[in-house]
């Protein structure tokens, strides 16, 4: 065999191989879920009515989203939830936008008396969301709002 037919040879051989390592790094490169567009929007009880606590969130993985866990506390607390504690919380309410993005929203009904046990001042919401690959993203603190009395 020639050598130059060696050499094109092998050439090509190593480029083949970059080029399949490439395509298997790039194939198997998971993406983790995103958070976009997170608020948090607190209404206190007035009037006889119950207040709520909503939370909202464009959720996205190439998968698609199966949960996104949701829990709120007060700064003033120094509670800082962890992802696994989240997985034992509430969750929302997520709906298809897309097949890789889901719009989450929690709600949370606030009585009078519930209100009244609140602690005053700035509010968290730590998230977990959890795509149909199993693949997470915890937030730990996705959102924040004010309890004001």
């Amino acid at each position: 065999m020639s050598r130059r037919i060696l050499v094109s040879s092998l050439i090509g051989l190593v480029a083949f191989g970059g080029i399949t390592a490439g395509g298997l790094a790039t194939a198997s490169a998971a993406t983790k879920p995103t958070l976009e567009n997170g608020s948090a929007h607190y209404v206190a009880p007035a009037g006889g009515s119950t207040g709520s606590l909503t939370f909202t969130a464009d959720v996205s993985d190439d998968s698609g989203i199966q949960s996104l866990k949701v829990i709120a506390w007060p700064t003033s607390s120094k509670l800082d939830p962890t992802a696994e504690e989240l997985q034992q919380v509430d969750g929302a309410t997520c709906r298809s936008a897309t097949a890789e993005t889901s719009r989450c929203t929690y709600t949370l009904q606030v009585t009078q008396k519930e209100a009244g046990e609140l602690a005053e001042g700035t509010w968290n919401i730590s998230a977990l969301a959890t795509a149909k690959d199993k693949d997470t993203t915890f937030l730990p603190r996705a959102a924040a709002f004010d309890v004001i009395r």
